[in-house]
């Protein structure tokens, strides 16, 4: 059986880190067509902050609840604006979804995502259709609970919420944003890709990778 603990959790911050750095050109570009192209920095530095606390002291947390609290602080520590306390407050919903243990088995990686979704949720009170990043984090955790329902594999429901998150984002393009700076624009946004969203299905994507890597060195 494979697990998650606070080293692993560390290595999947670092790959969140890096796929933020290799999108924020793109991301400030979507961004800056409806917001303040400030989306793409924002993602690489909050993650970035979180990866680098988790690195530094993965041996010293005593569980993956304090960890992801503190990826969470982290995380706000670095990033101002909107998208800081929306992931801050994801990661301590998902540090408070974890026992107060050092290791859990590897599956319960979708139960951060689904715990990471809901404290943006609250945080941010949109709705879907908005056209915010909850528009890609909702169908990854609709297709999460569908494949556990379904028996799916762990890798299965990884790549499920993948695909989902990135169909959301990409329905981002036909609706009219109702929340943030890009609401003043109204039907302007139509025909352009939310940023919020695109970040959220790179960040999921990047997460299903990892457990697909993952999986491959287990079975070497």
């Amino acid at each position: 059986m494979m697990y998650l603990d606070c080293h692993a959790l560390a290595d999947l911050f670092r790959a969140f880190a890096r796929r933020m750095n290799d999108e924020r050109d793109y991301l400030a570009e979507l961004d800056g067509a409806i917001g303040d192209a400030d989306h793409g920095t924002a993602m690489a530095e909050g993650f970035s902050a979180a990866a680098v606390a988790l690195t530094h002291n993965a041996a010293d947390y005593p569980s993956l609840r304090i960890a992801l609290t503190q990826a969470g602080r982290s995380f706000l520590n670095a990033v101002g604006a909107t998208t800081g306390p929306l992931y801050a407050s994801g990661l301590t919903r998902a540090g408070l979804a974890m026992p107060e243990e050092k290791q859990v088995p590897i599956e319960r990686l979708a139960d951060i995502l689904l715990a990471i979704s809901e404290g943006i949720e609250e945080r941010g009170k949109a709705s879907p259709g908005d056209k915010t990043m909850l528009d890609a984090w909702l169908p990854a955790t609709h297709a999460i609970r569908d494949a556990r329902a379904e028996g799916a594999t762990f890798a299965e429901v990884m790549s499920r919420a993948a695909a989902a998150a990135a169909e959301g984002a990409e329905a981002t393009r036909g609706m009219v944003a109702a929340k943030g700076r890009a609401a003043r624009l109204g039907a302007r946004t139509i025909g352009h890709l939310d940023p919020g969203a695109v970040s959220a299905a790179a960040l999921i994507d990047a997460a299903s990778e990892w457990v697909s890597a993952a999986a491959e060195r287990e079975t070497l």
